[in-house]
């Protein structure tokens, strides 16, 4: 039986609380970077990315030059051509644009509820992707919106728990992935992990964040993938 489009709203919800609470954060620290409400919303339209979306707020609070921002936003957000990579194989049968839709709204979040389904061999398709990348995307520019709006009554955001909202999610995905599929080992799983953690901690001595996320990352697939062959 194939998902639907509300099959795939569904599936978004378990996320929503991270998103709505790291969405009032970045309305926030939008608002305490003298932005208005309409260029924090539009922030969440257009780059729809929190981390990006909190590095424009503290780089145009000091006047960065816009090439400079630019830059620094595609490399923060280089990572999503590893997940859309992941993920594309699954929806090469549909259209171009149904692709693009699919990659244009794909987040950390989105990718990781996708791959965990893909794990448990749901028939996912391009109907359930937009449901749940759509329901992500609105409840993310709801949330900035609010936001942005409370920003001169609520400073510090950080004060109410909503910065650990984000990691607080992951933590329950990484669970669900590593619970769901029983064909994979579980050492395997763990070597992969460690390898991203280790290779993770000794880059970031030498290189910047964005960088020694992606090759840690590769770094992890790739001996994720030569452990499964070896098996």
């Amino acid at each position: 039986m194939s998902l639907t489009f509300k099959d795939g709203v569904y599936a978004c919800i378990p996320t929503l609380l991270g998103y709505i609470g790291i969405g009032i954060a970045a309305g926030v620290v939008g608002k305490s970077a003298h932005l208005s409400v309409l260029e924090i919303t539009l922030l969440a339209v257009i780059i729809y990315a929190g981390a990006s979306q909190f590095i424009v707020s503290g780089l145009m609070l000091v006047a960065t030059p816009i090439s400079a921002i630019i830059f620094t936003v595609f490399l923060v957000n280089s990572r999503h051509f590893l997940m859309s990579m992941a993920t594309a194989p699954t929806f090469r049968k549909y259209s171009l644009l149904n692709n693009i839709g699919i990659g244009s709204l794909l987040t950390d979040e989105s990718f990781a509820v996708a791959m965990n389904a893909i794990a448990n061999k749901q028939p996912i398709n391009a109907a359930w992707m937009h449901g749940l990348n759509l329901t992500a995307y609105i409840t993310w520019i709801l949330s900035c919106f609010i936001g942005a709006l409370i920003g001169e009554w609520l400073p510090d955001p950080t004060k109410f728990g909503l910065d650990y909202a984000l990691v607080a999610m992951f933590i329950g995905l990484l669970y669900l992935q590593l619970i769901s599929d029983k064909t994979k080992r579980l050492r395997n799983r763990v070597i992969a992990m460690l390898t991203v953690t280790v290779l993770l901690v000794l880059l970031l001595r030498f290189i910047s964040s964005e960088m020694a996320i992606l090759i840690s990352t590769f770094a992890g697939c790739f001996m994720g993938v030569a452990m499964e062959r070896k098996a």
